[in-house]
């Protein structure tokens, strides 16, 4: 998993269009908050996905751009975002998984994707990294609160 402080990653990701979606467009730019969701049939998964759309006016305050990384196909990740109507950008891995680019892998026997999340801020370094093994401890409200929340105070 990736630290926070660090640089993060030139991702290289696709949306459901098959766009190229690369992390380091956003430099200079706006942050970026990436949800991993453990699968697009995870109801807890799910849920995350329902309270960021909850929050997407206040997160669009702060200059936070969503994205939400799924570790199925591209075809399978544009049908859950039609059905689940998620107004941000599904994006999915061109060769890896999302997942397994910034080290969130499978565990218990490769039976259990990990998910979690990252902000980058719009300098390309993490403010928040957090990630689990099960889907109810992905999602760190509180963490990425804070770590929105110092994107405001001058570094």
């Amino acid at each position: 998993m990736l630290e926070t402080g660090s640089p993060a990653p030139d991702l290289l990701l696709e949306d459901t269009d098959g766009r190229t979606v690369r992390l380091s467009d956003h430099r200079g730019g706006h942050a970026v908050l990436i949800y991993f969701m453990r699968s697009t049939s995870c109801a807890i998964c799910n849920r995350h996905v329902q309270d960021l759309v909850r929050c997407r006016d206040e997160l669009a305050a702060d200059d936070v751009q969503v994205l939400v990384a799924v570790p199925e196909d591209r075809q399978e990740a544009a049908a859950w975002k039609v059905k689940r109507q998620i107004p941000f950008p599904v994006v999915v891995g061109r060769r890896d998984t999302p997942h397994e680019m910034i080290g969130l892998s499978r565990k218990v026997f490769g039976s259990l994707q990990q998910s979690g999340s990252i902000l980058v801020d719009s300098q390309g370094v993490i403010r928040h990294a957090h990630g689990a093994t099960m889907p109810t401890g992905s999602y760190d409200k509180k963490g990425i609160t804070a770590a929105v929340r110092g994107l405001r105070s001058p570094a």
